[in-house]
């Protein structure tokens, strides 16, 4: 479990995230959603230890995340920030191949590289593997970075917005394989979404923010309510039961 104690960040008098405590269960897909500028990505930098908090603590396992060492955390917890941007020629595999790092320090393995042949395949690039990554669709790109940290194989995979500059088939291939991820593997999946019906289709549990502060924390059929959402969102958003999915039907609210 990752639990978040009183955790904020300010940037001069703006309050960005404000005294945030939140549980992070194992085992579950959790989905951070929220208007723009509510704090999520900022607060899963913070959890990451990407970005230093000015207040609280992060456990993971009950061992403070600040006292861990760095490739130790890195075997523990890895996250895909919403803009990657790599200034060098890399291909699909190459970029994969830094997923194990923390284990290789660059010299992989024959383990090494079956879990980045595991990786490509999860994500259906090893027919491309080898095309360099400037030569790709932004969506392709964005499926190496997620089979990069894959091929990281960690406990924690944190994700931040993934399903940008994703097409529709793309999007539910990326939530299939991380609800997969969990359900086969035991990992624990935390993603930033925008779209709140994907947070309702494949999410166990759901964190919503707003203006740097948690405003809702539970289960998914407990915030995918009509009345939940208009707090967290100021809209009036109908819910439709289909195919025992909760959907929220906001596009002529």
């Amino acid at each position: 479990m990752i639990e978040v104690l009183g955790l904020s960040k300010f940037y001069g008098k703006n309050k960005v995230v404000e005294d945030v405590s939140v549980k992070i269960h194992s085992g579950q897909i959790t989905s951070f959603i929220g208007p723009n500028g509510a704090g999520k990505s900022t607060l899963l930098s913070m959890v990451s230890r990407l970005l230093d908090a000015d207040t609280g603590d992060v456990l993971l396992d009950q061992t403070n995340m600040s006292k861990m060492k760095s490739n130790d955390l890195s075997k523990r917890v890895s996250i895909l920030k919403q803009s990657n941007f790599v200034n060098v020629k890399l291909t699909i595999r190459e970029l994969v191949s830094f997923g194990r790092y923390p284990y290789s320090k660059g010299r992989l393995t024959k383990d090494d590289q079956l879990m980045v042949d595991q990786a490509l395949e999860y994500m259906e690039l090893m027919d491309i593997q080898d095309s360099y990554l400037d030569e790709l669709s932004g969506g392709q790109r964005q499926r190496a970075f997620i089979a990069m940290v894959i091929a990281q194989d960690t406990d924690y995979i944190l994700l931040d917005e993934p399903l940008n500059n994703l097409d529709m088939k793309h999007s539910v291939q990326i939530m299939k394989i991380l609800r997969r991820l969990v359900d086969e593997l035991g990992k624990t999946v935390v993603i930033v979404l925008h779209d709140i019906n994907f947070a309702s289709v494949y999410s166990d549990r759901i964190v919503a923010m707003k203006n740097g502060k948690v405003v809702k924390d539970g289960p998914t059929e407990e915030i995918i309510q009509s009345e939940a959402l208009k707090e967290i969102y100021d809209m009036d958003i109908p819910i439709k039961d289909l195919n025992n999915c909760r959907i929220c039907v906001y596009f002529n609210s």
